[in-house]
């Protein structure tokens, strides 16, 4: 693949050429040169008034594949990932079975080799992510798991965090927490607050959240190790991750795109597609969350990438199954969002990957191609006709959306939208 991106802006702080116009030009998936003008015998994209950027990472990712492919398999999770911008993806280990052992774990290693995306599986922190026994996390750590969480399953036994915590110290793995206190959580389904009691539903508080991130910093404070919290989404959660950062923790968290721009007022008319975990919430809360992303203490942002097949989805709300898929749609939201692109960057492409300890993707020449091309400008409306997703399940389709992912690419493949 020879491919010469025309005029474009590179957005990579590693880079010398960062907040420059310039072509680059791509040979064998490889950056060969960067330069104010390039000539070459090479299939020419404009990139006149587009960002190219390093390709985003996924640290939050939901496919079906083990045993649920009837939701999303590796083909179309990854495609529907080449589409939003991302290169990467880390996969939740909420599959049947879940990825709880080294041979989950090889097998998607090996379902993904030379694909597009970069596919890291997560395994689990407990046994079938029944919370109670250990997984074989090491076993798993040497088959291709970076990290470890049981997905959208918090651990309540605080015992068997501290093990988990103090076990993948030994091993320099990581340990993502998603935080919730299910007793107190119960089996609410929306935000506690005036539109839960508008609508005349019961709902999960913040403190739900709140307490099991206090409780997860005290024993990584403990253990001394490093910890992970998945899609934090309360004003609070943003003050206690703050004030763990200014003691030198190791902490590091992330936030759903679409906590960004989305509040409980969406519940109003029922419509099971605004319904996630955790839960919309409130202005004040998505106000917090975009300042915690500015100020650093929101070190990256998801996708939380989750589909749904329709019979789960399209029916009363009460019953209804959580989850958007939204990897297609993340950069429209995020510049929605009022965030600006050196930010997008840090938080999607550049961040994540540290946390992961995976290898950085660099507007580098040299280095392999894994890169993006974005139009903040352009305007197009989200179809089911032009989802990449096997799932619809997005409050966003019919809807016209403003921002583009030009093409991505990556490993010597090349995605155009």
């Amino acid at each position: 693949m020879n491919l010469l991106i025309k005029s474009a802006t590179v957005i990579d702080p590693s880079s010398s050429f960062h907040q420059k116009i310039a072509d680059i030009l791509v040979e064998d998936g490889y950056i060969t040169l960067i330069a104010p003008k390039v000539n070459a015998k090479a299939e020419v994209v404009d990139g006149t008034g587009k960002y190219v950027t390093p390709g985003f990472f996924d640290l939050n990712c939901n496919i079906g594949e083990l045993g649920l492919e009837t939701k999303e398999d590796l083909q179309t999770g990854t495609r529907a990932a080449a589409a939003g911008g991302f290169t990467g993806v880390a996969l939740m280990p909420n599959t049947q079975p879940p990825v709880h052992s080294k041979a989950e774990v090889e097998y998607l290693v090996n379902r993904a080799k030379s694909n597009l995306v970069d596919v890291y599986p997560l395994g689990t922190i407990s046994h079938k992510r029944d919370g109670k026994d250990m997984a074989e996390m090491y076993d798993m750590f040497l088959s291709g798991a970076k990290a470890f969480t049981d997905g959208n399953r918090p651990v309540q036994d605080a015992g068997l965090m501290e093990r988990a915590l103090l076990y993948t110290k030994g091993f320099n793995a990581l340990i993502l927490s998603y935080p919730e206190d299910t007793a107190i959580a119960g089996k609410a389904k929306v935000h506690e607050g005036e539109m839960s009691t508008l609508l005349g539903m019961k709902g999960i508080p913040s403190l739900a959240e709140e307490l099991m991130i206090a409780r997860d910093l005290y024993l990584a404070e403990y253990t001394g190790s490093k910890i992970h919290f998945s899609t934090i989404s309360t004003t609070r959660s943003v003050e206690l991750i703050r004030e763990a950062k200014k003691k030198k923790l190791k902490v590091t968290c992330d936030v759903a795109a679409h906590h960004l721009i989305l509040t409980d007022e969406a519940l109003a008319g029922f419509d099971s597609q605004y319904k996630v975990k955790p839960p919309l919430r409130t202005q004040n809360d998505v106000d917090a969350l975009i300042a915690g992303l500015k100020d650093g203490t929101i070190d990256a942002i998801v996708s939380q990438h989750t589909p749904q097949e329709v019979e789960f989805k399209d029916v009363e709300f009460e019953v209804a199954e959580y989850g958007i898929i939204a990897l297609q749609t993340i950069f429209p939201i995020l510049l929605k969002a009022g965030l600006d692109i050196n930010l997008i960057v840090q938080k999607l492409a550049i961040k994540p990957r540290e946390i992961l300890n995976v290898e950085k993707a660099s507007i580098i020449e040299g280095k392999k191609a894994n890169l993006t091309l974005l139009d903040p400008n352009e305007e197009w409306q989200y179809t089911k006709q032009n989802n990449q997703s096997k799932s619809y399940n997005s409050p966003f389709i019919g809807q016209n959306l403003k921002g583009k992912v030009v093409l991505s690419c990556n490993n010597n493949h090349l995605f155009k939208s």
